[in-house]
Formats: structure tokens, sequence, C-alpha cells
């Protein structure tokens, strides 16, 4: 394989495993605030956050090279990155909304 093709597998890779960490770490979050568990609920955010922010850097770099007129091959698994990375920062939006709704509820509890 091509020094430029393990490049790109390596960057895909790194797409697909921070955007199912970052996806865990979301759930991780909601799970402890179902149980009025707020400071670890925080702290999976954040390990959500670092990530996506991972994936994000990654992603950036696939863009800038493009954008240099570095083309990537476009296949399946390309395609399956991008769709993984969207998903988890999609969930960690919403798990966001879930801890603060969690936090919410416990408040008024009091």
């Amino acid at each position: 394989m091509a020094e430029e093709q393990e490049q790109d597998l390596e960057t895909i890779m790194g797409l697909i495993v921070n955007g199912g960490n970052a996806k865990s770490s979301a759930f991780e979050a909601i799970y402890a605030a179902k149980e009025g568990d707020f400071a670890t609920a925080d702290a999976k955010l954040k390990e959500a956050d670092d990530a996506l922010s991972a994936a994000h850097n990654a992603q950036t770099g696939m863009l800038t090279d493009e954008a240099n007129g570095k083309h990537a091959h476009v296949g399946l698994l390309t395609v399956h990155s991008q769709d993984h990375l969207m998903t988890a920062i999609t969930f960690r939006d919403l798990a966001g909304e879930i801890v603060d709704l969690y936090k919410r509820l416990a408040e008024d509890g009091k």
C-alpha cells in the first residue's frame, strides 16, 4: 500500500474511532445524569468533546488537502467515517441537552 493511502486510511480510522469514543462518552454522560451523578456526566461530556476535537482536526486536514489539490479517493470507508462523525456530533449535542434536563429536574425536585 502506498504511503499516501496508508495516511488516508489512518485518518479515516481516526475519524471512526474518535467518533465512536465521543458517542460512547456521551451515552455514559446520560447514564450518569440519570443516576444524579452530574460531576461524572459533565466529565463524560468533556471526554466526548475532546474526542470530537481530535476527529475534527483530522477532518480539517483532509479538507485542507482537498483544497490544496490533493484529492483523496472517496470510497465507502471514507463515507462511513464522515457519517460516523456526524452521528457522533449530533448525539453529543443531544446528550448535552438531556444532561441539562436531568439537572433541571433534580433542581426542581429539591
